[in-house]
């Protein structure tokens, strides 16, 4: 018998073979950033420079599309709080027939693939003769950013006590009242991180954005495009890291603000 809680090597084997299939990719990104070949991925690389960082930096094509992207995910990311925030506390405060099929509705759009969505979108657009733009693009990334505000504040408010809701009416509150005192801190966190899952997915989205920007470039777009036809490999490399570090952050502390998700007023563990 093991004398420990140590798992068999099997399966540590395993964990570790998996963790490298999923996570070895991004190491070469971050590989080939600092390759001093501009057109190859020799493997190991030939040398090592910092070099690229100052050529992204100074690459004039790559602002734009930035600050596209940040605008984008920032819009949307607004609208997504708002929207999901009201159809969150809809589905979880009232009673009404065909309550859960609204609910499958609301979070079928992030079910679909986003070629099936882009579509879609942009067959509405050219029927209603709607000019590609920003808002085109904010519209595409609020289908799916509104459904990750929507799970994140739904099943917060399924674990606020609604007993809370109504000694803070019986004393007097008002409905703002009770909102910014008794229900708002108790959704703060869910709704941040809820948020910033929503900028994270909508800064590096590709395929939506593809059928919605038409002449626009949005980031990830723009790193398609060097990928089909590279002029500096690692720059783009860089701009992958810039991407990555973008939305690994958001997505990380948004893991840690809803572990103790559970702990909320009124509501039991």
């Amino acid at each position: 018998m093991r004398s420990d809680n140590r798992p068999p090597l099997i399966l540590t084997a395993g964990a570790i073979a998996g963790l490298l299939f999923l996570h070895l990719p991004i190491l070469l990104i971050f590989l080939y950033a600092f390759t001093t070949d501009e057109r190859t991925y020799q493997f190991p690389p030939p040398g090592l420079t910092t070099q690229w960082f100052a050529v992204a930096w100074n690459r004039a094509d790559i602002w734009p599309p930035l600050y596209l992207s940040l605008r984008v995910a920032a819009l949307s990311t607004v609208m997504a709080l708002i929207l999901g925030t009201l159809c969150a506390a809809a589905m979880a405060r009232s009673r009404f027939f065909g309550r859960d099929q609204i609910s499958l509705l609301i979070i079928l759009p992030i079910a679909l693939p986003g070629i099936i969505t882009g579509m879609s979108l942009r067959s509405a657009f050219s029927i209603m003769d709607v000019p590609f733009s920003t808002w085109t693009i904010l519209m595409g990334h609020a289908t799916f950013c509104i459904v990750i505000v929507f799970n994140n504040a739904v099943a917060r408010f399924r674990r606020l006590s609604g007993s809370i809701v109504e000694a803070s009416l019986d004393l007097g509150a008002n409905g703002f009242q009770t909102f910014r005192h008794v229900i708002l801190p108790n959704l703060g966190s869910a709704l941040l991180a809820g948020g910033m899952l929503a900028f994270a997915l909508s800064f590096d989205e590709v395929i939506v954005t593809t059928f919605t920007a038409g002449q626009q470039s949005t980031l990830p777009i723009w790193m398609l495009n060097e990928l089909v036809r590279p002029r500096q490999r690692p720059v783009t490399n860089v701009v992958a890291i810039v991407v990555f570090v973008t939305t690994f952050v958001p997505i990380l502390i948004a893991y840690y603000l809803t572990r103790g998700g559970s702990e909320t007023a009124g509501g039991g563990k």
